[in-house]
């Protein structure tokens, strides 16, 4: 399993996009769908069959869960702040275990996707249509 850092990261920017746009509509499925479709991209650019596109997409998800995680954790920050000692702690385990569930939201899903992606990848490349490569490369 190779790590495919611009399917990664290209999957990384549609999950902030999708998650964004379609958690402002519906919340939960919002942000579990830009997880979905951006692990789907992931694996898909990836391809290689659908043990890297799980890889890759998992990786995409994890990224997506982290930079999540690190987002709520400042949000913990300044409501620990205004709270004084007491809810300091209580925001800091808080956005801890919020965090996990967020990073688990993103990566597990991404990665099922992702293998998704892998696996409609090696189906074009087993009918004999090779995918258009970017020109420049």
């Amino acid at each position: 399993m190779d790590t495919n850092w611009r399917a990664v990261i290209l999957g990384f920017a549609v999950m902030i996009v999708v998650g964004t746009l379609g958690g402002l509509g519906l919340p939960v499925v919002g942000v579990v769908g830009g997880g979905v479709v951006g692990g789907l991209v992931a694996g898909y650019l990836a391809g290689n069959g659908v043990g890297n596109g799980v890889w890759n997409g998992l990786v995409a998800g994890a990224l997506g869960g982290i930079v999540s995680a690190v987002l709520l954790a400042l949000l913990g920050a300044l409501v620990g702040a205004v709270a004084g000692p007491l809810g300091s702690l209580f925001a800091g385990v808080s956005v801890l275990v919020v965090g996990v569930v967020v990073a688990l939201l993103y990566a597990v899903p991404s990665g099922i996707a992702g293998g998704l992606g892998g696996l409609l990848r090696g189906a074009v490349r087993r009918r004999g249509v090779e995918p258009v490569e970017p020109v420049g490369r």
